[in-house]
């Protein structure tokens, strides 16, 4: 074997130590604002004392989980496409689901009556995906 193979054979693991680290850089999320995050969370959660606020309290939760999600990207037009996406990355992807359909009922239908357990479990649902997702 030659030095100019040598030398070749260098040049290309070199090469492909570059590409391999890029990708992976690339792919690594960059970390959220934790402070918003959690500003915007304990500013809603201050409405949770007036009963008649709840499906506000439900739908800001919401939507600071859907800022999350396309923080990071994941894919997806709307707010459900993007928890299909997501679905492995929650801790428990079925309360998600739960809260983001109680969420639709209350933005959709008129008199929605909502139970305090039924708000807790949501909230917590939600303070749990926001923390997967390293927002909380």
């Amino acid at each position: 074997m030659s030095s100019s193979d040598i030398k070749d054979i260098v040049a290309i693991v070199v090469l492909l130590i570059i590409v391999f680290s890029i990708g992976i850089l690339h792919r690594r999320p960059k970390p959220l604002n934790k402070k918003y995050f959690d500003a915007e969370w304990h500013k809603n959660q201050k409405l949770l004392a007036d009963k008649n606020s709840w499906g506000m309290v439900i739908i800001a939760a919401d939507s600071l989980l859907d800022q999350a999600l396309k923080k990071r990207h994941y894919k997806g037009k709307t707010m459900g496409e993007r928890l299909v996406s997501a679905q492995r990355d929650l801790t428990d992807n079925d309360g998600v689901w739960f809260g983001h359909k109680l969420r639709n009922r209350i933005a959709h239908e008129t008199g929605v009556k909502l139970k305090k357990q039924e708000v807790l479990r949501v909230l917590v649902c939600f303070r749990q995906a926001l923390k997967d997702l390293g927002a909380l």
